[in-house]
């Protein structure tokens, strides 16, 4: 408010930073108004992000035996499931942590750490853009695909504003995704060359060699090499809480940082087993008469919607929703699996269109949820993976996750 008076008066004499929230735009797809007047007034505009990093050390830090450490992690898709999985393995191997920035709480209202304390940051493009000040000492990339295009002015604005994580912060440690050349082009300029094992590369698209450090799952069995020899494998078929391709990324993510960390192989793989998941994201809601309900409300875009869809066979698919820019052409050749579609959303009919498969316009989450439910055999899942954002009939993707698992209830009875 302060910022708003002072912007109005024309002058920001008392204001020493304008701190602004991830979702007031600073630049396109045009600036806020008090985001411009505080530019022109010389003022540093800065978020919460840029706060921490700049606050977090502590004069009492040199009493410590084990220096505080914090791993922010980015990425198109899957960055809050590593996020918490790598929080997960911390606190499963008796490590203190705290995970906080764009999954659960603040930045600041994190605890002072304590002795050996790991900070794990979930951070979006839209927090790594402007933040004044990063310096995580392990960052991680997870994948890009084309996602807040406008916000960024493109894919190579949107790519940059992640970049800046490794390019400003300088991590002592990058864990990097190679399945998109935007990561391979990362992992590229932070190495020194094909050993420089500071730059551990992740893959599921393929088997990674060389002499350097890589972690990479093929048929969903994670693989660790180092210096050419490998180090350690661990079987990801059957754990619950990490099912399909896109899962495994996740997984190859946190277990190449938790190496880096010093855990070791055995004590990740246990707490693999006894990760839960999280809400949203491939949660299993339900299974009755051999029909599985599985919420993936966070699939608000197509890439991750095509890598749920991946994830499952026979599929009830329920999707629509804000389309968002570049249409649903990435979904072409993702959709074998389903056996119908059921479209929600204010521009269902229009959204149904443009699907390769049987689709039925529903328009609402409690109709679809009632015909696929009418539908389905055994063997089938029912799946919400939106490939949409949910503005245009919920606040929020949880709101929607929320919506389905009540309509699967109320359906089931």
């Amino acid at each position: 408010m302060t910022a708003w008076i002072c912007a109005k008066g024309g002058g920001f004499t008392d204001i020493a930073r304008l701190i602004v929230s991830p979702g007031i735009p600073h630049l396109y797809p045009a600036p806020n108004p008090v985001v411009v007047a505080a530019l022109a007034a010389g003022v540093p505009v800065d978020n919460d992000i840029g706060l921490f990093f700049q606050s977090f050390s502590s004069s009492d830090w040199y009493r410590f035996d084990s220096t505080p450490r914090v791993v922010a992690v980015t990425g198109s898709n899957g960055k809050s499931t590593t996020s918490a999985l790598i929080h997960h393995i911390l606190e499963e191997a008796g490590r203190p942590a705290q995970l906080a920035g764009n999954i659960g709480r603040g930045v600041l209202d994190l605890e002072p750490p304590v002795d050996g304390e790991v900070v794990v940051l979930e951070l979006s493009s839209y927090q790594t853009d402007l933040a004044r000040s990063l310096t995580p000492d392990i960052a991680v990339f997870t994948n890009l695909s084309p996602d807040h295009l406008d916000r960024h002015h493109g894919m190579g604005g949107y790519f940059a504003a992640k970049r800046r994580l490794f390019a400003e912060g300088g991590p002592d440690r990058a864990v990097v995704g190679v399945d998109e050349i935007e990561g391979r082009f990362l992992a590229g300029q932070l190495s020194e060359g094909p050993g420089d094992d500071r730059v551990i590369r992740v893959s599921v698209a393929r088997k990674l060699t060389g002499p350097g450090w890589q972690v990479f799952a093929r048929k969903g069995f994670l693989a660790e090499f180092r210096k050419g020899k490998q180090v350690a494998a661990i079987d990801l078929r059957e754990i619950g809480g990490l099912p399909g391709e896109h899962n495994h990324q996740n997984a190859c993510a946190a277990y190449a940082t938790c190496r880096a960390l010093g855990l070791a192989p055995k004590v990740i793989e246990k707490a693999f087993n006894s990760f839960a998941g999280l809400p949203h994201r491939s949660q299993t809601i339900a299974e009755v008469d051999g029909v599985r309900f599985v919420n993936d409300s966070k699939a608000t875009n197509v890439d991750s919607a095509a890598k749920a869809l991946a994830a499952f066979q026979n599929i009830r698919w329920i999707c629509g929703g804000l389309e968002k820019d570049g249409g649903l052409s990435g979904l072409a050749g993702a959709t074998g699996a389903v056996r119908k579609a059921y479209v929600i959303g204010r521009e269902a009919a229009a959204f149904a269109m443009q699907l390769e498969v049987e689709a039925e316009v529903c328009g609402t989450m409690e109709l679809a949820v009632a015909r696929a439910v009418e539908e389905a055999e055994p063997g089938d899942v029912v799946l919400l993976a939106p490939a949409a954002a949910s503005f245009d009939q919920y606040d929020s993707f949880e709101r929607r996750g929320e919506d389905f698992a009540a309509e699967v209830r109320k359906a089931l009875g």
